[in-house]
């Protein structure tokens, strides 16, 4: 068992009961999170009536062969980009049955930041089936890699929410 946050997995409850009730299936692309969020949701008893598929796709090939990024999107926006992130999210939702997909992409930490794309720096996209679209850049600072990709993960886990509202 992983041992996340109460107010995380509060969230990810929150989740499966709605979206179990609503009969709507959820995909996760994820970079800098490695897994949590998909984590976090089937942490829950049930999540797999909600849960279709995660994708972790910490490289560059993977965001292409898994998720459909464009190669280049990668080379003029790069990986940690409002561009790519948007791609992660719309190829998690049509290479899935899912109803909503959310996809973040970032730099956790504690190196690979630039003055350009700083540690901290976390590009979030959520989606739904029906067209709905959500896009955060998150600048969290260097304030510790679990600390980037927790608050990466209930900002994920809180688009999910926004999106079935």
């Amino acid at each position: 068992m992983t041992h996340f946050p109460d107010d995380i997995l509060a969230l990810a409850r929150g989740i499966i009961t709605d979206f179990t009730a609503k009969g709507w299936m959820v995909a996760t692309a994820e970079s800098c999170t490695g897994g949590l969020i998909v984590g976090a949701l089937t942490e829950i008893p049930g999540s797999s009536a909600v849960v279709d598929r995660g994708f972790v796709t910490y490289t560059n090939t993977a965001k292409m062969e898994m998720l459909g990024v464009q190669e280049q999107t990668l080379v003029q926006f790069g990986a940690v980009s409002k561009e790519t992130a948007l791609q992660m999210v719309h190829g998690a939702l049509f290479r899935s049955r899912a109803d909503f997909a959310v996809a973040v992409t970032g730099v956790a930490g504690p190196g690979g930041g630039s003055a350009e794309k700083p540690v901290g720096l976390v590009h979030l996209a959520a989606k739904a089936r029906s067209g709905a679209l959500i896009h955060h850049e998150m600048r969290y600072g260097d304030i510790g890699r679990d600390k980037v990709r927790l608050a990466t993960l209930k900002t994920a886990l809180e688009m999910l929410i926004t999106l079935g509202e």
